[in-house]
């Protein structure tokens, strides 16, 4: 279950809204949302959760780049909302990096040769050539069993916090306070701000 929150600060204090993200496919998507509802280009939050799994926060101030926190990215990571959230450049990676390899993939037939390679199961060998090689090479365990890091994938989604951990830090949010939000954790980040009424508002 999904729950969506946006929060824009007036003069008057914050104004919220429940928030539907139907339309919202892209991180651009949900800037624009965030920036139309901001009042003389005063900061306005964004809050995303799924229930027990994870939350994250967007941040605007006016046309500043967005900011972002989630709690868990790799649980994230299996949410269609949470991939918005999750850019490259917040996973550190190269822009399109996900693009390429994806495309490398399609070039490699599912027995790890490349297309257009000679099947190395084809080509002729001698049963007296094979022995010599066992004898000469006993068989050995994988470079995966004998290094631990054999097979990481760089690209994984780490699991845990990930964003800027300051991003509600001059509202009286701290890095440590952030780390330690679990379930519910709009109520907890509503209280800090003075929102906690408007925001029953809506829920």
């Amino acid at each position: 279950m999904y729950f969506a929150a946006l929060l824009a600060r007036t003069e008057d204090g914050w104004e919220a809204s429940d928030t539907e993200l139907d339309d919202v496919e892209t991180l651009s998507d949900l800037t624009d949302l965030a920036q139309e509802a901001s009042v003389d280009e005063d900061t306005v939050l964004v809050y995303i959760e799924q229930e027990d799994a994870w939350f994250g926060i967007l941040r605007v101030d006016g046309e500043e780049d967005p900011r972002i926190y989630v709690s868990d990215a790799s649980a994230a990571a299996r949410s269609s909302y949470g991939e918005i959230l999750l850019t490259d450049e917040l996973l550190g990676r190269e822009p399109g990096a996900e693009d390429e390899i994806a495309a490398l993939e399609e070039l490699v037939d599912l027995d790890g040769t490349e297309d257009g390679d000679p099947d190395e199961a084809a080509r002729p060998a001698s049963p007296a050539g094979t022995a010599a090689d066992r004898q000469a090479h006993p068989p050995s365990h994988s470079d995966s069993d004998s290094d631990p890091d054999a097979g990481t994938d760089p690209d994984a989604v780490p699991a845990g916090p990930i964003g800027e951990l300051g991003i509600l830090a001059d509202f009286g949010v701290s890095e440590k306070d952030l780390l330690t939000l679990r379930t519910d954790a709009l109520t907890e980040i509503a209280d800090a701000l003075g929102a906690a009424e408007v925001l029953e508002a809506v829920r």
